[in-house]
């Protein structure tokens, strides 16, 4: 055991130092993300140590469980091509200058509008796409109007990692943590739903009061005469997306998987996009840019990592820490305990290594830990950035855009928004789960 934990500790910091110091690496003409290396680099060094068999990691790989990573990662992967399609097309940007117009010149009543758009895009979307597509969007429009940022982009990250808390595809974190429960998307709405509701009304309120002096200046009308280029394809997302979420609610009912069933809708959108620019005479731009998009790097990070976590079951580290953590308090704790792990190791890992933590509690245990564990690595996200990959991508581009949002700011705004909101988050849901 204590090579397993050397090599997990070395591993985990690394990442940890990788993602705040050196995120990327040039070789050549190549730039290569540094996290999916390091933790490819532990997997190897786990498996050449002996410290778990190759036939046990086939057989995990193999397995029919929910818990297969593959079937995990055709479920991110289908659901994010179905969003960054949609935000090709252009609908995202329509929607924040739609936003745009609707305000006028008032601040709060952008502000409001911005959260509520952000709130739904993330709720049917994922967070990841949300935070690239309008964050890019909110440094132009207040880099034109001479208003200050600031609100509006604490406002759209931190709603962005609260209210993809709803759903099971609103996080890759959810994905993997519900379906290794084996919890059902219809399930885990009607538990997840009032805590995140709760959660993204008090943190609303708060960044509100936070920054009611800059809200209440008045706001210049800015004109964008932005177009959808190829409606075509606007209606085939659209059309796509929606029967995506319809087949997943009634998933559990007709009894197929959702891995399946947005994997089936995202080759669909692919045919059916090809078919319709073969008979426009149209290229694919829009689907080829999508493909272009994908987190491609998620899936050896998410494989080394699911490595990983076989050895901490293989050789007790994981029976041990849940032992740590007790059988009381369940829901408080793996919230508090998520949320402060996920800024020290990122939510991916955190999340992969707490699925495991809560096995030998009884089944209603077990879930509310598995539900707590969905919160702290949602709302964990905006406390610092180490927390997600998320983070990261969201400081880089607001200083690509020249605007003042490093560490310190991300941490000062981070602890003040998110220390209420996961405690609005996890009071709700130790409610609807009972307190153990």
């Amino acid at each position: 055991m204590a090579l397993a934990i050397i090599i997990l500790a070395v591993t985990l910091s690394s990442l940890t130092a990788s993602i705040l110091f050196f995120p990327s690496v040039q070789i050549g003409k190549v730039r290569l993300d540094t996290y999916w290396v390091i933790a490819a680099t532990g997997a190897f060094l786990v498996i050449i140590t002996g410290l778990v068999p190759l036939s046990e990691i086939w057989t995990q790989l193999t397995a029919q469980s929910e818990i297969n990573p593959l079937k995990i990662l055709a479920l991110f992967f289908s659901m994010t091509v179905l969003s960054v399609f949609l935000d090709e097309a252009g609908f995202f940007r329509y929607l924040a200058r739609k936003a745009v117009h609707l305000a006028k010149s008032s601040q709060l009543l952008l502000f409001v509008i911005l959260y509520v758009l952000t709130a739904i895009l993330t709720v049917f979307t994922s967070n990841d796409i949300v935070i690239l597509t309008l964050t890019p969007f909110i440094c132009f429009f207040c880099k034109n109007t001479g208003r200050n940022p600031l609100p509006f982009l604490v406002s759209e990250f931190a709603a962005a990692n609260t209210w993809s808390m709803m759903l099971i595809i609103g996080n890759p974190t959810n994905i993997y943590l519900a379906t290794s429960a084996g919890i059902s998307f219809a399930d885990y709405f009607k538990v997840m739903a009032l805590p995140t509701v709760c959660a993204g009304l008090v943190q609303a309120v708060l960044i509100i009061f936070v920054f009611s002096k800059q809200l209440s200046e008045p706001l210049t009308p800015h004109e964008d005469d932005f177009k959808i280029e190829c409606k075509t394809d606007l209606w085939l997302g659209l059309i796509h997306l929606g029967v995506c979420l319809v087949f997943l609610v009634i998933s559990g009912y007709i009894h197929v998987q959702m891995w399946l069933i947005s994997t089936i809708c995202a080759l669909s959108l692919f045919i059916c996009t090809l078919t319709a620019h073969a008979f426009m005479r149209r290229d694919v731009k829009c689907l080829s840019l999508s493909l272009k998009r994908l987190p491609w790097p998620l899936i050896p990070f998410v494989l080394s990592m699911f490595v990983l976590v076989i050895c901490m079951n293989y050789c007790g580290i994981a029976k041990a820490l849940g032992s740590f953590i007790g059988t009381k308090h369940i829901v408080m704790r793996y919230g508090i305990l998520s949320f402060i792990t996920a800024n020290l190791i990122n939510n991916i890992p955190m999340s992969m290594l707490f699925s495991s933590l809560p096995v030998g509690l009884p089944q209603g245990s077990y879930l509310q830990a598995i539900y707590a564990t969905v919160v702290g690595s949602n709302i964990g996200a905006f406390l610092a950035p180490i927390g997600a990959l998320a983070g990261i991508m969201f400081t880089n581009l607001t200083s690509k855009y020249d605007v003042k949002y490093g560490f310190l700011y991300f941490i000062k705004y981070g602890t003040i928004i998110s220390i209420p909101t996961i405690a609005a988050a996890l009071f709700v849901l130790s409610l609807l789960t009972g307190n153990r």
